[in-house]
């Protein structure tokens, strides 16, 4: 679903930022006094925070689930919020935790016939079973029986001709080998725009917590989502997949969604997902998406339809934006958006008067300019 900005959106944007900023008063003072480094080294103060969590067990997981993915962001019902069928903008199957529907053994060759747990990080990678990994909360999720299976041991990537499309629009297909994603041509499991940045920061949870183990997981994993990994203790990541984790962390934000759970696996396991509660600890152990730099990324935004005559311009982009300002020729800020939500590659500005307008595009202390005639 696109956004359309007003005039009105920096007034509520900042009232959200505001909520958000209360939230995240859930961390401990002083739980991260000690990630003071840089790159890799930054990532193992990050694991030696987070090592050694409380494990609840996988039957406990559902206990978790109970605060931690509970849907009151969609539809606002305390429905399981499930990545793999949850539709922001339309209707959805919807699991009630204990309502008769938890995996049985049986059904779930069809979408909403029983829910269970899922593994991002499938369990043939790091062994079957083996704890705390099979049972921590920060990358197991409730899902759809039928999409747990569908995806299976795939790794997560960008599809190119979807060969089965969920209800939600998550899809199985080969990799689009372009672009962000080149590098890999077998088939990926792709979910919809409004999760790919929440999955990409639990897979990164996922080599941080487990960072001291990652050697033993890649050489005795046949998984198919090997790929994803190259069994090293710094990068983690194999280049095509850690560059499409580090895009999707940019395009798609951390949510008030994310937060929450963040905070409610906390008290049930006593660790945090670091690049929830920071997210520039992700830039600063890896970087910038590989082979890119902000700058570029930002001349590469377009702007559409140029001119523009009904009020209306998309920004069509691949990273995210910090702050969108439109300048009038006279050089006036005639709207400022800041901390905008980037949904389906795009954000759209509305209301614009006619009239010849710059417009400022910022991330990462970088900016760009474009030019746009409204008539």
């Amino acid at each position: 679903m696109k956004k359309i900005f007003t005039l009105l959106f920096f007034s509520l944007t900042l009232v959200g930022f505001a909520q958000q900023t209360q939230s995240v008063n859930a961390i401990p003072p002083g739980y991260y006094n000690t990630a003071t480094g840089t790159g890799y080294t930054l990532k193992t103060q990050l694991f030696n925070i987070i090592n050694g969590h409380n494990d609840r067990t996988y039957s406990g997981l559902y206990t978790t689930y109970l605060t931690s993915d509970i849907d009151m962001y969609y539809e606002n019902n305390d429905t399981m919020l499930d990545m793999y069928t949850e539709n922001p903008t339309g209707s959805e199957c919807e699991f009630v935790y204990g309502g008769g529907l938890q995996d049985d053994g049986t059904l779930g060759n069809n979408e909403c016939e029983r829910y269970n747990r899922e593994h991002l990080v499938p369990q043939s990678y790091f062994g079957n079973g083996v704890t705390p990994m099979y049972s921590d909360a920060h990358f197991v999720i409730p899902s759809d029986k039928h999409v747990n299976a569908q995806r299976g041991d795939f790794p997560f990537g960008r599809v190119n001709n979807a060969t089965n499309t969920y209800s939600n629009g998550s899809k199985r297909g080969l990799n689009l080998n372009s672009g962000y994603s080149a590098g890999f041509t077998s088939t990926v499991f792709e979910p919809i725009d409004e999760f790919k940045g929440d999955i990409a920061r639990m897979l990164l949870y996922f080599v941080t917590r487990y960072e001291d183990q990652l050697a033993s997981f890649y050489s005795t994993s046949n998984s198919l989502s090997k790929v994803m990994f190259d069994g090293s203790t710094g990068q983690s990541f194999s280049p095509t997949f850690l560059n499409i984790l580090l895009t999707w962390n940019q395009q798609d934000p951390v949510s008030q969604r994310e937060i929450d759970r963040n905070n409610a696996i906390y008290v049930r396991q006593s660790n945090r997902n670091p690049y929830i509660d920071n997210n520039t600890y992700v830039t600063t152990v890896w970087g910038l998406p590989l082979g890119t730099s902000t700058f570029e990324s930002l001349n590469a935004v377009s702007l559409y339809p140029n001119p523009s005559n009904n009020g209306i311009v998309t920004i069509s982009t691949e990273i995210a934006l910090d702050d969108i300002e439109i300048i009038t020729i006279n050089g006036q800020i005639l709207q400022q958006i800041k901390r905008p939500t980037l949904e389906n590659n795009t954000y759209t500005i509305g209301n614009l008067p006619k009239g010849f307008y710059f417009i400022k595009l910022s991330s990462n202390n970088d900016s760009v300019t474009k030019k746009v005639l409204v008539n």
